[in-house]
């Protein structure tokens, strides 16, 4: 069998079957992506909270969850490829799969890793054409996305309930942010996912407070915790998936951009 020699978005060479015929996927965003260059059958296992689309999330083995996998479950899938995520996953696991497999690692905080990651994972499977396609579909549709970034709105985007937690800075949620108009308050803070106390909340003094709806299940009910810290501040349940899956959903991120602006016109508090 022919094979490849890459380098991953880690500045890692791997070397590895070309192409690769069975494929774990460790990363939610990259296993749809996966799926949308047609690799039904390439893909032999996913993660729980790989759930798009549906019916693969179903039927396909499942090796454990982002942040602690099944060694004994990937093993017995004989995987020749393993693509993960420098964020998503947890080091010791990748470190102990890179010794026994070839591992391709994304690191994404811009919509350029993006779709340098869609491009890169195209070449690495076998669909080069079809990823380049899926590529510059996405990049001009954010190039038609026009918003006025001269004056963005100050605003919080939270992932997390007791603690409150934030996307702060070099985050692709961050990015998202900055497409939209906004400005992303917690990058003052040294974390890139800040825990901020009610009192921290109420000095930065947000005009816009997103609550996303991954990986805390924010709904309707907890919308009046935030509006009693800023009552003015325009509050809003968003679709967490549209702001920080980077792979193949991003042909739909800025419709759902569009949907959102004008619920964004409001007065700062």
């Amino acid at each position: 069998m022919l094979t490849q020699t890459i380098t991953d978005q880690m500045g890692r060479t791997i070397t590895l079957n070309n192409p690769p015929m069975r494929i774990v996927s460790l990363v939610p965003s990259q296993t749809e992506l996966l799926y949308q260059l047609g690799l039904i059958h390439e893909v032999v296992g996913q993660t729980l909270f790989c759930i798009h689309p549906d019916d693969m999330h179903q039927t396909k083995p499942r090796v454990g969850g982002t942040k602690k996998v099944k060694m004994e479950v990937i093993a017995s899938l004989q995987p020749d490829l393993i693509i993960g995520n420098k964020e998503e996953n947890d080091q010791a696991d990748i470190t102990q799969l890179m010794a026994q497999y070839p591992v391709w690692m994304s690191d994404i905080n811009t919509l350029n890793d993006a779709l340098d990651m869609i491009t890169g994972i195209g070449q690495l499977v076998g669909k080069p054409n079809e990823a380049n396609t899926l590529a510059q579909t996405i990049q001009q549709s954010f190039n038609a996305f026009k918003v006025d970034v001269t004056k963005p709105k100050p605003a919080l985007y939270l992932i997390w309930r007791n603690p409150w937690m934030a996307a702060g800075h070099s985050t692709f949620i961050n990015e998202m942010m900055h497409r939209l108009g906004l400005s992303n308050l917690a990058i003052q803070q040294p974390s890139r996912y800040p825990e901020l106390t009610n009192n921290q909340i109420e000095e930065l003094n947000p005009e816009v407070i997103l609550l996303s709806s991954e990986p805390y299940p924010f709904k309707e009910k907890h919308l009046a915790e935030l509006q009693a810290l800023c009552p003015q501040a325009k509050i809003l349940l968003v679709d967490g998936e549209l702001f920080s899956w980077y792979g193949s959903r991003l042909l739909h991120t800025v419709a759902y951009f569009e949907q959102l602006l004008p619920q964004l016109t409001h007065e700062k508090c």
